[in-house]
């Protein structure tokens, strides 16, 4: 299947601004360099309108085509791509490894900004399609903030977008192999923060403590249980647990324990559930401790849902380019591109990135073979879609 031969012939370039990218990661909002870059770019392309400064800090192109769309197609879509990196180190030893200390491209948003970045050359320069695109780039989606943060400013309404699509790489899925499904295809995702206060003092006279750690500990078995006792199995649903502070010195028993961690579900009834029950447990420890526990569950990532329609288009597109072409099960992977797509119908999309390290891993690597194929679909995807 064909790979747009001018793609193959921007290849180095567009390698080169993913690789410039990888080695200047910048986080969340903080996006000056990356920003700079992108936009300074679009400008050279000669797109009809590039607006930075939306949503914060992300960037918004506008590019139109010759003519008008038939009737029954949209006339506006949008393309959204991610531009933060995550607070890693890297360790991979690249010739363009991070500069920047504690920050790190891990995720691939690089190679995504780049891809993009390809698409918006070529579409800018052919214009060989109807209505209009918007290139969409976001900032802060490692943290959850940056979709509804540029949905504040009014993105969908400003500019009339009709249908939204989204494009990432996923490890372990052959490069030049598309992802896509109809239906819930990520999890929703709710940030946990559990403050445990005890009563310190000495080792010695334990019956005259509430020791801050044993409840802590005693709480991360009983949730492990919930997923196992409490929801059915044929559901989804993921309780994890990443920090956990607790203790100053010795002999002191803890006084004070703090838990952070994440819930993931796929269903709204799942997830209330599983929010009931941990509180149920909670209190159920406190009591049996005499801990004070305070458990705080905050949503950061709605259920990715892919609409019908723009999962057809995107299906398509994705087979003009490659001959594999599957139908990938739901991940409980959080993504933030669930907000634009209740805001409008969208598809969100998974490109191979072959045998490499797992995304958010200090030895991540995007594939750079990867653009071929996704600066592809993005221009097939707009010249079938309008």
């Amino acid at each position: 299947m064909p790979i747009l031969p001018e793609v193959v012939e921007r290849h180095a370039v567009i390698t080169a601004w993913r690789h410039d990218l990888h080695q200047n990661p910048e986080l969340g909002f903080d996006l000056d360099r990356t920003v700079g870059l992108i936009a300074a770019r679009l400008e050279e392309f000669g797109c009809d309108e590039v607006i930075t400064g939306f949503g914060k800090s992300g960037i918004v192109a506008i590019i139109k085509g010759k003519g008008q769309p038939k009737n029954g197609n949209p006339k506006v879509i949008g393309l959204r791509c991610d531009m933060d990196a995550l607070a890693i180190d890297e360790s991979t030893n690249l010739t363009y490894s991070s500069k920047n200390s504690g920050s790190m491209h891990a995720c691939g948003h690089d190679g995504h900004s780049a891809m993009l970045l390809g698409a918006a050359q070529y579409l800018a320069e052919t214009r060989n399609f109807a209505g209009t695109v918007v290139l969409i780039f976001e900032p802060a989606e490692e943290v959850g903030t940056g979709a509804r943060a540029m949905l504040d400013d009014g993105l969908m309404d400003r500019f009339e977008i009709e249908q939204v699509f989204g494009l990432h790489n996923l490890p372990g899925l052959p490069v030049g192999t598309f992802g896509v499904r109809q239906g819930p295809a990520l999890g929703a995702t709710d940030s946990v923060e559990i403050t445990i206060e005890g009563s310190g003092g000495h080792p010695g006279t334990p019956h005259k403590c509430v020791d801050a750690m044993l409840a802590g500990a005693q709480l991360l078995t009983a949730f492990q249980q919930i997923v196992s006792q409490n929801i059915n199995p044929l559901e989804s649903a993921a309780i994890s647990f990443h920090e956990f502070h607790c203790g100053t010195t010795q002999p002191v028993v803890a006084q004070r324990a703090e838990l952070k961690g994440t819930i993931r579900t796929l269903k709204s009834d799942v997830r209330d559930a599983v929010h009931a029950r941990m509180q149920k447990v909670a209190n159920g420890i406190a009591t049996v401790t005499g801990a004070s526990i305070d458990l705080k569950i905050e949503g950061v990532d709605a259920v990715v849902f892919n609409h019908t329609t723009p999962t057809e288009h995107a299906r398509r597109a994705a087979k003009e380019i490659s001959d594999a072409v599957v139908e990938t099960a739901p991940i409980l992977i959080g993504e933030d591109f669930s907000y634009f797509a209740r805001a409008r119908p969208g598809v969100f999309v998974w490109c191979g990135n072959g045998d490499s390290a797992s995304l958010h891993h200090a030895t991540y690597d995007f594939n750079d073979q990867v653009i071929l194929y996704g600066t592809s679909y993005w221009i097939k995807l707009v010249e079938n879609t309008l």
